[in-house]
This record gives C-alpha cells, sequence and structure tokens, in this order.
C-alpha cells in the first residue's frame, strides 16, 4: 500500500503545525528510534495519524524514511510527497 503523505497543509486547510508540535504527536518508541537516527543526521518533517497509530515522516537530505508507533523504522517507505509551490 502507498501512502501519501502532505508536507504542507492538507486539503482541509487546516493550520501548519510547527517542529515541536509534531514531535508531541508521536510516541515514545518513535521519539527512541528518533533519537537513534539523529546522529546519522535524519530530523523530523512531519507526523501523520493512521488507522494503525502515528507515522513519523522523517528525512535526511533527500532521503525519506518513516517511523511507525512501534518504533519500527523503515528506510524505504512508499510515501509520496507533495512539493509545495
Amino acid at each position: 500500500m502507498t501512502q501519501v503523505a502532505y508536507q504542507i497543509n492538507d486539503r482541509r486547510n487546516k493550520e501548519v503545525l510547527k517542529n515541536d508540535e509534531h514531535w508531541d504527536l508521536t510516541t515514545a518508541d518513535q521519539k527512541l528510534a528518533l533519537y537513534d537516527l539523529h546522529r546519522f543526521g535524519y530530523r523530523l518533517l512531519f507526523v501523520r495519524n493512521m488507522l494503525t497509530g502515528p507515522v513519523a515522516v522523517i528525512s535526511q537530505q533527500d532521503d525519506i524514511a518513516a517511523i511507525y508507533a512501534d518504533g519500527e523504522v523503515d528506510l524505504r517507505p512508499k510515501i509520496t510527497l507533495r512539493e509545495y509551490h
């Protein structure tokens, strides 16, 4: 299954969350995984709430990865980011 993640306001024109607000949406397992990946240059882009729980979308330069609610890291997720123009 391919997930589409939006890097800007979604189509409902909700307010864009700040990075610390996204951080607050992550689970403890996601925070631990991101701490480990931070030393390799990964940073939190945003969090999306899915039916299976929150998905933290992270990046390192042009590489996108996902951390699922249980802390599992997917370095090759099927996520498409929409470009903001």
